[in-house]
């Protein structure tokens, strides 16, 4: 008996038990098998997000293409700011394919985005003013997205679980040139050291809000318990931000740089890090586009998207 005939014979109560069986006996789900609607729209709103997030995130790098300061810097940045736009491409196709039941593509998508109704990840609504802003980003921010990518590389949904392996294997690369950049100027003048540590001092909050809230109470939402229980990922928010802390605060400490957080310190007893909470009611302004560069990031990718719509129409033509 075919898998759609089984199904078919089913209550929709019993294609949902169906449905719990296979992903906790660790089967990959696909596009088109049978799923909650639950399940596929916390899909669609997590790869949209993360997919849109690598595009709106090459944005705060891109800033410095002219600027790097020499051509193997330029270079260097150039390349990863085109793996990001390639990231981004590569998942909203995954997430295109689960909307195609519901009638919409990636233009729907587009358009979430340009409406305010698809966030795009809090960090890169910030400022990147110097070379050192350029570096930390790549070191400590990818940083940040390996953690929370890599919990999901044995994510349920099997195209989003595929996705990632190739994803996450260039991130590693994108942190180790972003640490390639803090490492020399942290070896270098006393104004170049000031550089990376004004720059750890303008992120550290972000760095902080990365993972999300500890909890629902904060922000009125259950995302994390949603793709728990979906195993699209098995990790909280907080497991997370201290896996986050463990790797790389003995690393940022051992360049002689300190941490904006004077209550920062590990706790022996409870085996965790102590840390000051952040602003989340500036975590919730930020993420409705309320940020330091939120509005004039998302003019510029609006801009690029309406003056290369000849483009994509040149394309569909092609088909």
């Amino acid at each position: 008996m075919s898998d759609v005939v089984f199904l078919n014979q089913l209550t929709e109560q019993e294609k949902y038990r169906h449905f719990l069986m296979r992903i906790e006996a660790g089967e990959k789900i696909e596009a088109d098998d049978w799923m909650p609607d639950e399940y596929r729209s916390t899909l669609i709103k997590l790869i949209s997000m993360h997919g849109i997030s690598e595009i709106m995130g090459a944005l705060p790098e891109k800033e410095w293409v002219p600027k790097a300061p020499s051509l193997k810097r330029k270079l260097g940045i150039m390349a990863k700011v085109q793996d990001e736009m390639g990231h981004g491409q590569l998942l909203l196709r995954v997430a295109e394919d689960l909307m195609k039941p519901l009638g919409k593509t990636r233009e729907d998508i587009m358009g979430d985005l340009f409406s305010g109704r698809l966030k795009f990840h809090n960090v890169f609504h910030m400022e990147a003013p110097t070379w050192g802003d350029a570096g930390l980003i790549g070191w400590l921010v990818d940083g940040a997205a390996i953690i929370s990518q890599t919990n999901m590389l044995n994510a349920s949904y099997g195209p989003y679980a595929r996705a990632l392996k190739r994803i996450c294997a260039e991130e590693v690369f994108h942190a180790q040139h972003g640490e390639a950049i803090i490492m020399a100027l942290a070896e270098g003048t006393n104004e170049q050291r000031t550089m990376v540590q004004e720059a750890v001092n303008r992120w550290w909050e972000a760095l902080l809000m990365f993972f999300g809230p500890a909890d629902a109470s904060t922000t009125g939402t259950s995302k994390q318990d949603i793709t728990i229980k979906y195993r699209i990922r098995t990790k909280t928010n907080e497991q997370l931000r201290q896996d986050f802390f463990s790797k790389y605060i003995p690393r940022v400490l051992s360049l002689g740089l300190t941490l904006p957080d004077e209550t920062l310190h590990f706790d022996q007893e409870q085996a965790l890090w102590v840390y000051k909470q952040p602003d989340w009611n500036r975590f919730k302004e930020i993420i409705k586009n309320n940020g330091p560069k939120s509005k004039e990031r998302l003019e510029l990718r609006k801009t690029a998207y309406i003056e290369n719509q000849w483009v994509r129409e040149a394309l569909n033509m092609a088909k």
